[in-house]
């Protein structure tokens, strides 16, 4: 029996039996559900609550009395503080599993679908090193862990890293990034050692003020590399002295960029970017194609995945060649680029105008010319005279954001009655709900998740919907 101390907040002999979206463990003490911090299913522990709501409550491992068949030991040392990665602990298959049921569950529960079709989830080639992009922050405030407490000495407190989940002024210092290849690690600590070394301000999230903003590094298949750095009130010399540094230590870089932000936001897409050396673009390769890659550029940042992503995408569409595709939430015309070589013509639609300067350059550089990209609100343009405009096309393929389609997109797509529709998602529970809208014209007749981030609870997932007869 279960005993709830509650002078201790405490509960014993818990059985984790779940895991849940957000990459907690679940278990259950009389009538609450428990939501437990880094538990792994099939431990069995004593947990104490942290936050109590009416029938749920979050948690924490006060001891692993049995763990998991499936609990490994983390490979990175900043797990557990870094917001990154919560999955580490847990082996890969039986990360798969777990992202596969999340999959199947949110379809069977907000979508009505029948997941007896679902193809298993095709695993990550790579499960460290994925990633081909990175963004760090600079802060003067520095997380400062157990050990650096404990330490009890003056502490160094400029970091350069991620932000400590639910702490935005906090910077968790990374030393080793098991997310991007090399030279990203060495070019991250070769930075602010140089920055310490030269007194270089880091900045204050809080009163806005600081020379160093952001780091971003960008690396492709074809070896080429990005680095971007973001300064805020920084002097001309430091400017000078800091990017001088980064090219002449990393002769490597092929764009090496510098971008002057005094916002309060760290967004870069409304600011100019001044290159300091090389091109203002690297290239990516995909099947023979070549994607042209800035600043501002989207694009998957699972190379490797982002490939088989696509490729299941084609398959599912199952072209003859002469197929009409519009292409929803285009990007940077990834994906319409990508199938354009086998069938009659692709219409790509999104709403940020740089992503479809992007997707119209990646055509013209592979010689595509059955492209055709709008820019705006997705409910604005897919309107039924720019339907009747362009044709109703024979397959529609929709890549839409976490959040999902708009329902007036969604009741577009009942109202065009394209044969086929091909809705690659993010987010499983937000293409469930689409689903269900969809269902009075279509059914799902092919599943299949993708991982794309080893180690987190993320999951991409493909479904084919065909118009009932």
């Amino acid at each position: 029996m279960k005993r709830v101390q509650a002078e201790k907040r405490q509960i014993q002999n818990i059985s984790v039996t779940d895991i849940a979206e957000e990459g907690k463990g679940v278990g259950k003490a009389e009538e609450l559900v428990l939501f437990i911090e880094k538990a792994v299913p099939g431990d069995l522990i004593d947990a104490e609550i942290i936050r109590k709501k009416k029938n749920f409550a979050e948690a924490r491992i006060v001891q692993l009395i049995r763990p998991s068949e499936h609990r490994t030991e983390p490979f990175c040392p900043h797990f557990g503080v870094c917001g990154g990665c919560k999955w580490q602990h847990m082996s890969y298959d039986a990360q798969l599993i777990y992202k596969q049921k999340s999959v199947t569950n949110a379809l069977e529960r907000l979508g009505k679908v029948d997941t007896s079709i679902t193809e298993p989830i095709l695993p990550s080639f790579e499960t460290r090193y994925y990633r081909n992009k990175l963004e760090f922050t600079f802060s003067n405030k520095r997380w400062l862990t157990n050990e650096d407490m404990q330490a009890g000495e003056s502490q160094e407190m400029n970091a350069l890293g991620f932000h400590v989940p639910l702490r935005f002024d906090k910077i968790l210092d990374i030393e080793t990034c098991y997310l991007q290849s090399n030279p990203s690690n060495e070019i991250r600590n070769r930075i602010r050692e140089f920055a310490l070394a030269n007194n270089i301000s880091f900045y204050d999230l809080r009163n806005h003020e600081g020379a160093l903003r952001n780091l971003i590094i960008r690396s492709s298949s074809t070896g080429e590399l990005m680095v971007i750095v973001v300064f805020a009130y920084a002097s001309d010399e430091e400017v000078q002295k800091l990017m001088n540094f980064v090219q002449e230590r990393f002769p490597q870089i092929t764009s090496l960029l510098y971008i002057l932000n005094q916002k309060k936001n760290d967004t870069i897409f409304d600011q100019e970017i001044k290159t300091f050396a090389g091109r203002d673009h690297i290239f990516e390769e995909m099947e023979g194609l070549t994607f042209k890659i800035g600043a501002k550029s989207f694009y998957q940042t699972n190379s490797m995945q982002a490939h088989e992503l696509y490729m299941i995408t084609r398959q599912f569409a199952g072209f003859s060649g002469d197929e009409l595709v519009y292409d929803l939430y285009t990007g940077a015309g990834t994906i319409a680029n990508f199938i354009a070589k086998g069938v009659k013509k692709v219409i790509g639609i999104e709403y940020v105008p740089t992503a479809i300067e992007d997707a119209k350059i990646n055509s013209d550089i592979n010689n595509i010319n059955n492209t055709t990209f709008y820019a705006g609100d997705m409910k604005d343009i897919l309107t039924a005279s720019f339907v009747e405009l362009h044709g109703k096309p024979d397959v529609i393929i929709t890549d839409p954001p976490r959040a999902g389609m708009h329902a007036d997109v969604v009741e577009r797509l009942l109202e065009i009655e394209s044969p086929k529709i091909v809705y690659v998602s993010c987010n499983a529970a937000t293409q469930a709900r689409d689903i269900a809208l969809l269902n009075q014209k279509y059914s799902v007749t092919k599943i299949r998740p993708v991982d794309m981030f080893p180690h987190t609870q993320h999951v991409e997932n493909v479904v084919l919907l065909e118009l009932n007869s």
